[in-house]
């Protein structure tokens, strides 16, 4: 795990106690598993997820041990998605590295997967708190549905923007809205804190995927750790891919694309011109628009270390190119 921004300062003695829960859970007994569950946890990694859970607790005056266990279930949790993504996708790296759906094949990324969904499980219920349970169990619904609904968007160019932002929201906002929301309820906070702090982790995922989605056009191969262009060689139409349909409805590599048109040459016309225009720019805008929602729903918390915290970790992830 990489600790070197500042907003991890105040929880480093629990993101400690977060990465020994993660250690356990890939400690089976069993080598030929451990290896593979290795190969998925011990990845360089944020954990903005847990960080989000450790924070708001902290922030709110909470010092029992169950932020830590909410933390290990919302990155486990978070870990398994990504495996099952991949292997949806036929991704063939993550962060750099070979994905286990392509070393291994499908069927055992998935069974792996599935190990980590029920381990994440095991961990939320040992916070003992149904609430907390039941969101969990949301989340999960969430990320499902914004997966199928990915699928269904497939090659589809006429998708509106309120498609798109509940698509990630339920893909990725639903997991943050989750690991902040959980964070207040183990504080034993009054209810108007709890929903803002909902609020805060909702608007923020949904600006994370944004900026992952303008990353897919604009990062380096080498630094995101995939081609450029990943989602919409796949099919898959994001925040810029939109705009630029939206923009541009004459003469469109996108629309070509989706209509099986010249798939090489339309991706490297789509990623130039997105470049070329305005188009990452609004897209950040966008994004921007949602993380500064996110913080209006810390304006009202008291001042301390562990608000500071949360209001770098949201500039981190505008700013980030990874």
């Amino acid at each position: 795990m990489e600790t070197s921004l500042s907003f991890y300062v105040p929880i480093e003695d629990e993101l400690k106690r977060v990465e020994e829960g993660l250690k356990d859970v890939i400690d089976t007994g069993l080598h030929s598993t451990d290896e593979l569950l290795n190969h998925v946890v011990n990845v360089k990694g944020k954990r903005v997820r847990p960080a989000i859970t450790l924070l708001t607790a902290k922030m709110l005056g909470c010092s029992s041990n169950e932020p830590v266990l909410m933390g290990i279930a919302v990155e486990l949790l978070h870990l398994a998605t990504l495996l099952h993504d991949d292997t949806v996708d036929n991704a063939e790296f993550r962060r750099g590295r070979a994905t286990l759906s392509s070393t291994q094949g499908p069927e055992v990324a998935v069974l792996v997967g599935d190990f980590l969904f029920a381990a994440s499980a095991v961990k939320v219920c040992d916070t003992s708190n149904t609430r907390v349970i039941r969101r969990f169990s949301e989340t999960i619904m969430d990320l499902s549905s914004g997966q199928l609904t990915e699928r269904f968007m497939i090659n589809n160019w006429e998708q509106t923007f309120e498609q798109y932002m509940e698509r990630i929201y339920k893909k990725t906002g639903s997991l943050f809205a989750t690991a902040s929301e959980s964070g207040a309820i183990l504080s034993g906070t009054d209810e108007s804190t709890i929903q803002q702090m909902r609020s805060f982790g909702k608007h923020l995922g949904t600006a994370f995927q944004v900026v992952d989605d303008i990353l897919d056009f604009e990062g380096i191969a080498a630094e995101i750790g995939k081609p450029v262009g990943t989602d919409l060689a796949s099919g898959v139409l994001t925040l810029p891919a939109l705009l630029l349909v939206k923009q541009h409805p004459e003469d469109n590599p996108v629309i070509a694309l989706c209509k099986g048109l010249d798939p090489e040459e339309n991706i490297k016309r789509a990623v130039d011109m997105i470049h070329n225009t305005s188009i990452v720019a609004e897209a950040y805008a966008v994004a921007e628009d949602l993380r500064l929602r996110a913080n209006d729903s810390l304006s009202e918390m008291p001042d301390s270390e562990h608000k500071r915290a949360l209001m770098e970790l949201s500039d981190f992830v505008l700013a980030r190119n990874i």
